[in-house]
């Protein structure tokens, strides 16, 4: 069973989730009042973007859309700072992890661990600007660029809540990126109710094409020339002008993407709610097919979805009134998202399993899912894992023990051996489809 400080916690944390959720109903605004829409409550406590590696990670916002709120954040690992990994041939000896990890610090001293000013302006080629009138965040340098595979992370709050730059949030995505050795774009999506379904949906599916976009875009400015000029050169007024005329869109060119991103390694990471719109987006990728290159969605990793249907699982029923989110405040989170003329419970974002909801299951990518013992959602969640798995999808399922909703990514969880743990495991189980040294690890 879970300890007496979550219980306790749980019962605040429902009364404090209760009254939001009525003041949201009480409040409601029609959506069409409000189409930029918000990504963020004031309630919550966010991380400020620090574009110079702290803690072994980078990060920077970015808004993507100027007709709506939808936003980014990516995550860059100091780990792609060290020199490009070769490919190994089919067939050849596979190194472990570990060795291969032991080998880069001791190559490269610096990374992976704090290093000073003098030594990282060394490693960077004095990319962390120090002029006071130009960027002082780490830009990358053109030449021998380490390219990592990119994680589209999605955050949980039940449709009304949460955001890309939560500090818990923050903290997650740093812990995943670290430990899968990945960029992640963590993606601010509109909120409930100024916004109901699909827009997050939507801005999901947005934030892939703008993948795809970004890599098309740093492709052309090679080809155009552009890339003489380096992408963390800088410009007076009239080389940027010229550059523009020579090589029009490169300036909307995302430079830690263009240098560090591998698009054709991508993941889809979805927590709670956040899941949910992860597996939509992996079937609009599915269909989408070619027309994404070189976006290649490879695998998804769904933890704790929010899904739920009309006929109620065994878990529906015995846990219903579980910890932190119990099934009567997820409804009220499912009448604040979904417009009042389409609400069911078997609604295509809800249910998984209801006939014609997208692609056959056959196609879908490599997806994990997480379940939590004490998580009323968690039956629908492994029907959905073994539906895929018939249909000889790679489909496990990592139950936790004494677990509950969001055990791996609420703020007072975060610390717990078995956060840890869970983003240790789904680590090992990313790896198989994102290495460029074949499936190094397996259950």
């Amino acid at each position: 069973m879970p300890s007496i400080a979550v219980k306790l916690y749980s019962v605040f944390f429902k009364f404090l989730l209760k009254h939001r959720l009525q003041n949201r109903i009480q409040t409601h605004v029609d959506e069409s009042s409000n189409p930029y829409g918000v990504t963020t409550r004031p309630e919550e406590s966010v991380s400020a973007a620090n574009p110079s590696f702290t803690d072994g990670i980078a990060t920077k916002d970015i808004h993507i859309d100027p007709s709506t709120a939808l936003s980014v954040r990516i995550f860059l690992p100091e780990s792609s700072l060290s020199p490009p990994e070769p490919k190994s041939k089919p067939g050849s000896s596979q190194q472990d992890e570990s060795d291969s990890l032991n080998h880069r610090r001791n190559s490269y001293p610096n990374i992976g661990a704090p290093t000073n000013d003098s030594r990282r302006s060394s490693l960077e080629g004095s990319n962390l600007r120090s002029d006071n009138n130009v960027y002082r965040g780490y830009s990358p340098l053109p030449q021998n660029c380490r390219r990592l595979p990119i994680m589209l992370q999605f955050h949980g709050g039940g449709w009304v809540s949460g955001s890309n730059d939560s500090v818990a949030n923050d903290i997650f995505c740093r812990r995943i990126a670290k430990l899968c050795d990945v960029i992640i774009v963590a993606v601010g999506y509109r909120l409930a109710p100024e916004n109901k379904y699909p827009a997050a949906f939507e801005d999901g599916l947005k934030v892939l094409y703008w993948l795809a976009k970004q890599a098309n875009l740093a492709e052309c400015s090679k080809s155009m020339g552009s890339g003489a000029l380096g992408v963390g050169a800088e410009f007076t007024k009239t080389q940027v002008q010229r550059h523009l005329v020579d090589a029009f869109g490169a300036s909307m060119v995302e430079p830690w993407l263009a240098a560090h991103g591998d698009p054709s390694r991508c993941v889809l990471l979805g927590v709670s709610c956040g899941a949910n719109i992860a597996d939509y987006v992996a079937r609009k990728a599915v269909e989408a097919g070619r027309l994404l290159d070189p976006v290649k969605v490879v695998a998804q990793v769904l933890i704790y979805p929010f899904f739920i249907g009309n006929v109620p699982t065994r878990s529906e029923i015995n846990l219903a009134n579980s910890y932190f989110y119990d099934k009567s405040m997820c409804l009220l989170a499912w009448k604040l998202f979904l417009p009042e003329e389409e609400f069911s419970l078997d609604h295509p974002a809800a249910n998984p399993l209801v006939p014609d909801r997208g692609p056959p299951l056959k196609f879908m990518p490599p997806t994990l899912t997480v379940v939590a013992e004490h998580d009323w959602m968690r039956d629908r969640a492994i029907a959905y894992s073994e539906a895929l798995r018939k249909v000889n999808v790679d489909a496990p399922v990592l139950e936790y023990k004494d677990a509950v909703h969001e055990f791996a990514t609420l703020d007072m969880l975060l610390n717990t051996p078995q956060a840890q743990a869970c983003a240790e495991d789904i680590a090992i189980w990313v790896k198989k489809y994102i290495s460029l040294r074949g499936h190094e690890f397996s259950y």
